[in-house]
């Protein structure tokens, strides 16, 4: 059941978008007590949506689960938080729903995310656990983590994420689906509730990469209601996604392969990379030097802007609202620590003291500073190779609440992926492999690609290669 696929059928009448939504509730109903990734759905909605599909369409009755950050009309917008878990409703579509309706499809499902996708695991929801379908004592990654469940576990067909450092590819990777973050200012962030500005993104999530060339021609383009989307022309993702890897450099960064790596996870990238040079890629070993810095450097900018951004939840305007306050300072402190998750405190609290009064210059002065380099080493890459390949995360899905009370060590998780964020470049994850790990076998491995900005044709064109 994927995109491709039903499109044909739907096209040919071999089925119809009000049976592919029956059986897409089927599914939920029968495996998704076990996996969480649905928070809720409207299947009446949806038939309603269904009997007025045009067939003809990109997309036309093709159903596309939406994580739930993402507003969709009428539809919860949790964001995995109990300040906006009991009777927030969305007022307008985001742009890419209005842009999926515009190629023919349904929005349906809002799917489960670490609160305001501060996370790796998809542990941090308020409202409840996603585990990943190859082995549900894993995690499937975050913050999408549902929506790359649901799509691995076929009760979905593809969805959109949001990937501020990594949260649509390493849940692709851990899930084994493709998952694509495309550059900043590709796709309209209107309609997205805001993380960290600067670096957040919508991407698909979905069982191919021709599916995800299918959404992303969907949702891309210029909206005049995103300051920071560009106003540039949308290529043919499809025009030359078989058109092969010959002749094209591909740089493999030696800082991206050092110690920590899980011995598969290495396997199984490497031998990914060996299929590329077999197909005719010139392999081309490259130094991205400033990758060390680029934990540090997300967790002082993320927070930050999470700090400013999240100031409106104040439980006046909107949200949670704490019951009989003293004053409206009281007001204020228990709607937000009764609505807000411990990670979600930690994340305000840190962006808070980065900028404030005598540590803005120290913190995040610099580490704006470093982004800069950050951006200028992939700069530098790209005039040597066309694209560059990775591990998309050191290990593979690791046990629900292995490092729950080790942070750091799940923020150092997110290495390979932060860089193309803080330098706003597309990235893709396309499954590469399984391997055993940590007691478990046949874990999901993905290969990372990183392309120049606005080049996600490029990198759709190598993960087809990785593909076939």
């Amino acid at each position: 059941m994927t995109l491709a696929s039903l499109r044909r059928q739907l096209l040919a009448g071999d089925t119809t978008s009000a049976a592919i939504l029956h059986h897409l509730a089927g599914e939920i109903a029968a495996r998704d007590s076990l996996t969480g990734a649905y928070l809720s759905y409207d299947l009446e909605a949806a038939l309603a949506e269904a009997a007025l599909a045009d067939l003809t369409l990109p997309l036309g009755g093709i159903p596309i689960a939406i994580k739930d950050n993402i507003n969709v009309l009428g539809q919860p917008c949790t964001c995995g938080s109990k300040i906006l878990a009991e009777n927030y409703r969305s007022p307008y579509d985001a742009t890419v729903i209005r842009k999926l309706r515009a190629a023919g499809a349904i929005p349906f499902g809002r799917m489960n995310q670490d609160e305001f996708a501060m996370g790796s695991a998809t542990e941090n929801s308020a409202l409840q656990t996603t585990r990943n379908p190859r082995d549900p004592e894993r995690i499937p990654g975050g913050s999408s983590g549902g929506p790359a469940a649901a799509v691995a576990d076929a009760t979905a067909i593809a969805a959109l994420g949001s990937d501020t450092g990594g949260s649509v590819r390493q849940p692709a990777s851990h899930c084994g689906v493709v998952g694509l973050k495309p550059s900043y200012g590709r796709v309209s962030r209107y309609g997205l509730v805001a993380f960290a500005s600067s670096l957040d993104q919508i991407g698909p999530l979905t069982q191919t990469v021709e599916d995800a060339a299918l959404v992303l021609q969907a949702i891309a383009g210029f909206d005049p209601l995103d300051s920071t989307c560009l106003d540039v022309p949308v290529p043919d993702y499809l025009a030359g996604l078989h058109h092969g890897v010959h002749g094209l450099k591909l740089g493999v960064p030696k800082e991206y392969f050092g110690t920590g790596i899980d011995p598969g996870v290495r396997k199984n990238v490497e031998s990914a990379i060996q299929k590329l040079a077999a197909q005719g890629a010139e392999i081309v070993g490259i130094s991205l030097p400033h990758t060390e810095h680029a934990v540090a450097t997300y967790y002082v900018i993320a927070p930050a802007e999470a700090s400013s951004n999240l100031s409106r939840f104040d439980g006046i305007r909107y949200g949670h609202r704490t019951a009989k306050p003293a004053d409206i300072l009281d007001l204020y402190k228990k709607s937000r620590d009764e609505g807000f998750g411990p990670e979600v405190k930690r994340r305000i609290i840190l962006g808070t003291y980065v900028l404030s009064s005598g540590y803005y210059d120290a913190f995040y002065g610099r580490a704006q500073k470093v982004r800069t380099l950050i951006r200028r080493d992939f700069e530098a890459a790209f005039q040597q190779v066309d694209a560059v390949l990775s591990p998309v995360a050191p290990t593979p899905a690791r046990k629900i609440g292995a490092f729950a009370n080790d942070p750091l060590h799940e923020y150092l998780s997110d290495i390979f992926t932060l860089s193309a964020n803080l330098a706003g470049i597309p990235g893709i994850s396309v499954p590469c492999g399984t391997t055993h790990f940590d007691g478990a076998t046949n874990l999901p491995v993905g290969l990372q690609i990183l392309g120049p900005h606005l080049c996600e044709a490029k990198l759709l064109q190598i993960a087809q290669a990785v593909e076939v």
